[in-house]
Formats: C-alpha cells, sequence, structure tokens
C-alpha cells in the first residue's frame, strides 16, 4: 500500500512545490504600487515625448559644431600609388621619362579668408535653431507635466466619483432593508418596497459607468508614465478644497501678463529663434553670389622607384655614365627612386559668373522662407496672449463655480440627514428622501468636479503664462 501511494505522494508534492515557486511571482505582479503626483511627474518626464525633444536638441547641437567647422582652416593627409604599365612620352621622346612606379603623401592645408559671410551666418543659424530646440524642449516638458497632472486629476476624480456612487448604492441598499422592515411591521405599503429596489436598481449602473471611466483614466495615466498596464496602482496625493482655494488665492495675483513674460514662453521663443535662423539662411543665400578666396598649402614627399618595393630612403641624384652617342664634357644623372619633397602654395580667387540663376532663385527662396518664419513668429505670440487670456476666464469661471458649491455639500448632508429621520418616524415620505439623496449626489459631485477644475484652471494658467505648475501638497490618507 505504501508503495502503490507513493506516486501520488510524489505528484502531490511536485504540485505544492510548482504552486509555491509560482506564488512569488503572482504576488510580485499584484503588488499595488503608491503613485503620488511628484513620482507620476518624473515617470511622465522620462517618456518618448521628452526624449524626441531632448534628442532634437542633440542633433542641433552637433549642427553647430558642423558649422563652426566651415570656418576654421582644415588639414588633410593624402597618399597615392601608381603604377604605369607602358608610357608613351617615354617610347616617343625618351627613357628618361620611364617613371613606372609613382609613390606620393602630402599634407594639404586649405585657409578660407573670404566666403561672403557663409561661415558666420551659417553659426547664426544653426545657433538660433539650438536655442529654438532649447526651448522646444522646455515646452515639451511643460506640456508633459500638464498632461500628466490632467491624467493623475482625472484618475482621481474618477476615483472619487465611484466612491460617491457606490455610498449612494449602500444608501438605497439600506433604505430597500428599512422598507421592507417598515413592510414586515405594518407601518410600510408593498410599493414602498417596490419603490426602494427600483432606485437601487437605477443606481447600480451609474456605479458600473463609473468604475469603467475610473479603469479608462487609470490607463491613461498608466500610458503616459510608461507602467504596465497591469499594474495595480494607488493615487497618494489628494486635492482638498482648502488647499485648492489657496492655490486660486495665489494665481489670481498672477494673472496679469506682460509683454517680456509673453515673449520669455518657450513656443513664443522657439518661433522667434526659428525665425532669426531663417533670416541666416537667406544670408547665406545671398553669399553664393559673392566671390570667395582661400589660401592651399601642400607640403609633401613624392617617389619614382623602378622597381614595386616601397622606398625607405632620402631621395637623391646620382651621377651615371652618359649614352655613347653623347656630347663631350655632358654629365648624367639619375635619382635613385628615394623620397623629393614637393611644396606648393596656392591662391584661389573663385567668382560665379552664371550658373543658370540658380542663386538668385535660392535667395528669393530663402527670403520668403524668412517671411513665412517671421508670420509664424507673430501668429505664435498672438496664439500665447489668447491663450493667456483664455486661461484667465476659464480660472474665472472655475473660481465661481467653486465658491458657488462649497456650501451646498454641508447643506445637501444635513437635508439627507433631516429626511432620513423623518422618514424613519414616520413624518416623511420616501419621494422626501430620495429627492435629498438625489440632491446630495449632485452636491458631492458637483463639489468634486469644481475642485479639480479649478486646480486644472490653475496648472492651464500657470502654463499659459510661463509660471510652474501649482503642486498640491494634500496626500490621501
Amino acid at each position: 500500500m505504501f508503495l502503490a501511494r507513493a506516486p501520488r505522494f510524489h505528484g502531490a508534492a511536485f504540485l505544492f512545490l510548482a504552486l509555491a515557486a509560482a506564488a512569488p511571482l503572482s504576488a510580485q505582479a499584484g503588488d499595488t504600487l503608491n503613485l503620488p503626483l511628484e513620482q507620476a511627474l518624473r515617470l511622465a518626464g522620462e517618456g518618448e515625448e521628452v526624449g524626441l525633444a531632448a534628442g532634437r536638441l542633440d542633433v542641433a547641437s552637433a549642427a553647430v559644431g558642423s558649422a563652426r567647422a566651415a570656418q576654421l582652416p582644415a588639414l588633410r593627409l593624402n597618399s597615392n600609388f601608381s603604377h604605369v604599365f607602358e608610357n608613351a612620352r617615354a617610347q616617343a621622346v625618351g627613357q628618361i621619362f620611364n617613371q613606372p612606379n609613382t609613390y606620393g603623401a602630402n599634407l594639404n592645408l586649405s585657409v578660407p579668408l573670404y566666403q561672403g559671410g557663409r561661415a558666420v551666418q551659417g553659426i547664426r543659424a544653426a545657433s538660433r535653431q539650438r536655442e529654438a530646440a532649447a526651448a522646444d524642449l522646455e515646452g515639451a516638458r511643460t506640456d508633459v507635466q500638464l498632461l500628466t497632472v490632467q491624467a493623475y486629476l482625472r484618475a482621481q476624480l474618477a476615483e472619487r466619483l465611484v466612491a460617491i456612487q457606490d455610498t449612494n448604492v449602500a444608501l438605497a441598499a439600506a433604505r430597500v432593508r428599512q422598507a421592507e422592515q417598515f413592510e414586515a411591521a405594518g407601518r410600510g405599503s408593498r410599493y414602498d418596497v417596490l419603490r426602494a429596489r427600483v432606485e437601487r436598481s437605477n443606481l447600480e449602473p451609474l456605479a458600473i459607468q463609473a468604475r469603467g471611466e475610473r479603469e479608462l483614466a487609470l490607463l491613461e495615466l498608466r500610458r503616459i508614465t510608461n507602467l504596465p498596464e497591469n499594474r495595480p496602482i494607488r493615487l497618494t496625493t489628494s486635492l482638498q478644497p482648502e488647499t485648492v482655494a489657496a492655490i486660486a488665492d495665489r494665481s489670481a495675483g498672477a494673472a496679469l501678463v506682460d509683454s517680456a513674460a509673453l515673449e520669455a514662453l518657450p513656443g513664443v521663443r522657439a518661433a522667434r529663434l526659428r525665425a532669426q535662423a531663417s533670416e541666416a539662411q537667406a544670408r547665406i543665400a545671398r553669399s553664393a553670389l559673392l566671390p570667395t578666396v582661400s589660401v592651399n598649402l601642400v607640403n609633401g614627399w613624392a617617389a619614382y622607384p623602378q622597381d614595386w618595393t616601397l622606398p625607405l630612403r632620402i631621395g637623391a641624384l646620382q651621377q651615371v655614365d652618359c649614352p655613347p652617342e653623347s656630347a663631350a664634357g655632358r654629365v648624367c644623372t639619375q635619382q635613385n627612386g628615394g623620397w623629393f619633397t614637393d611644396r606648393s602654395l596656392q591662391l584661389a580667387v573663385s567668382f560665379p559668373l552664371f550658373d543658370g540663376m540658380r542663386g538668385r532663385n535660392d535667395l528669393r527662396q530663402a527670403r520668403a522662407l524668412a517671411s513665412v518664419a517671421d508670420l509664424q513668429a507673430q501668429q505664435a505670440r498672438e496664439t500665447a496672449n489668447a491663450q493667456a487670456a483664455a486661461a484667465r476666464a476659464e480660472m474665472a469661471r472655475a473660481r465661481a463655480i467653486f465658491e458657488a458649491v462649497r456650501q451646498t455639500v454641508a447643506e445637501a448632508e444635513e437635508a439627507f440627514r433631516l429626511a432620513s429621520l423623518r422618514y424613519a418616524r414616520g413624518l416623511g415620505t420616501q419621494l422626501d428622501v430620495s429627492d435629498a439623496q438625489l440632491a446630495l449626489l449632485t452636491a458631492r459631485t458637483n463639489e468634486a468636479r469644481a475642485t479639480f477644475d479649478l486646480y486644472l484652471a490653475a496648472a492651464e494658467q500657470a502654463r499659459a503664462l510661463g509660471r510652474p505648475l501649482p503642486s498640491p501638497s494634500a496626500t490621501a490618507p
């Protein structure tokens, strides 16, 4: 019997060990991440949006180095080898021109003296593009912060609405039980029970819808913060009405914006810098119509050995016997196949006389692009001004709604408590309780939305005015 049961024991032990090994993995996958707003901002700042802007800044910085290199002297080391199988000149004139192998090496120093301002304007255009890319990076970080705050608060608002709906369902269920007790005691009718059950059933779809909206909001937050979709998160930073009211008071004093602050906005600054870069590109196109002056200095060595071996000695002329038919007193020499120096200095002046009107058309195109960039910069400034005005108007609207609903929740809670007490003592009707609960639901929902709308309005206004986004300091228990 022991031997017959042994396989079962081993199988059960194997199953137990497998479950024990898999338990830490499942527990680890189900761990809830406590996510404060500061950590969400940090995770979002490490995402693709900011990374793309940082990559464009690196590209623009490299372009500045390339533009500066066009103004500096260039030093190159060149080497070559050639072999002539048949030399027509040697066959026609004489073997003295027969140099089958040629080795060459030289240092070429090229110094641009005048390029029509092309190098200076190239550096200016590249520098402005780099500054514009830096402004874009700053704007991308601010936009990502604002998107993260919006997603975080929308998810938190969705959780708040889920809690409100769950509370309403619980109150409706308690009222159903109370109606059933009244019916059993003879104090209520079957109609009251049915009405309470219908009201509870009508509230359950709202609670389900609120949970679905919460999941969608959390998915959007996970996408922005680059968190796994199956990772449970808990939002630990909460907004309190007192904190939001203080933030709104501080934002009201900083609602005015001057022209200097408007010009310092990342979007406006980037558009203005790109317009300046386009002007520099127009000057570069104009420089193509001007002459260029450069100096080239060549210092090299050349060797002409008769065989294929690499020469390793200094070149020199050696006296050899002249041909028999040579004149008396003639001295004949022959090079030893070594290295001879080869130096030259060249001053080059180039003037474009006719290029098919390409230079003039390039200049015309560059000036048109500069005009377009100027208009885009003006448009960016007008858009920023309109956004600032819209943010101030939205701030005023959200603040007015927030002030209007602050006292409504306390009054609605007191009204619901009194209606429930009157119904319990037989002095009120179930309709009074339902109306009071609906008013309480509406008041709580409006308070939650007004709180989050006011904070988002303050954040939008801070972004539109180029100021840091306000940070809530309250933490959820």
